[in-house]
């Protein structure tokens, strides 16, 4: 278990232990561990540790609530760290992604991405985003039906503002490897699917998949992006 960082250089050692494990699983799996970009996850970190992970080096910080990310924004503004949104998104509060994430990873519909849109050309802006997909099947998680993904894409493609960058998915809720690394195969299969039939100028080719108990199977499946909290910032209270 991680402890609760109490200073920059905990934070630079818990940094450097997680950049050591995407490497060494990139070595096993040949890849380069500079294709695989580590997104710190800081849900419910208080905002003086977040400031030593800047100190650090962290450059983007991922939350899941809104509410989260649009005080700490304004809170950390000095500090030009930048936010990705990966949680589910109510309509109601697209206008604060629109203004202040640089990235959303949870894109399921067409309805959330019509008030994106709506939002960012009225704040005149573009916004990074990854379509979220429900490789599990699990009741309990949000992400577009695979099955979906072809007509979810043929959609987003009329909102200019959104420029789609990959795919994101939550692995099963398991200790079983085999069907955790399963979710990530099937995803990393939409994403060759969606590739070849539309292009990556269109879908794009990211892979965002794998968190702090199972980013190294997600690494070896083809992620291009894990997201890391509790190795990083210690388990949650």
């Amino acid at each position: 278990m991680i402890s609760q960082p109490q200073s920059v250089a905990d934070l630079q050692h818990n940094l450097e232990l997680v950049r050591e494990r995407i490497a060494a699983t990139c070595e096993r799996s040949g890849r380069d561990p500079q294709d695989v970009r580590l997104l710190p996850v800081s849900k419910t970190v208080p905002e003086e540790v977040l400031r030593n992970a800047v100190a650090a080096g962290v450059v983007m910080f991922g939350e899941n609530k809104v509410q989260e990310v649009v005080r700490k924004s304004e809170n950390l503004a000095d500090t030009g760290v930048k936010w990705a949104v990966i949680g589910h998104l109510q309509t109601n509060k697209a206008k604060y992604v629109a203004e202040l994430a640089s990235e959303f990873q949870a894109l399921d519909s067409v309805k959330v991405a019509a008030a994106l849109h709506k939002r960012l050309q009225l704040a005149g802006r573009e916004l990074d985003v990854f379509v979220q997909v429900n490789t599990s099947g699990e009741a309990s998680k949000f992400g577009a039906d695979p099955a979906a993904v072809p007509a979810l894409l043929e959609q987003l493609a009329g909102y200019a503002s959104l420029r789609v960058r990959g795919f994101m998915t939550m692995a099963a809720n398991t200790d079983n490897s085999a069907e955790v690394a399963a979710c990530f195969a099937r995803l990393r299969g939409i994403r060759d699917s969606a590739v070849r039939d539309f292009g990556e100028n269109v879908c794009g080719a990211e892979l965002s998949m794998g968190m702090s108990g199972d980013f190294e199977l997600a690494i070896a499946e083809g992620s291009t992006c894990v997201r890391v909290g509790s190795s990083i910032f210690g388990s949650r209270n």
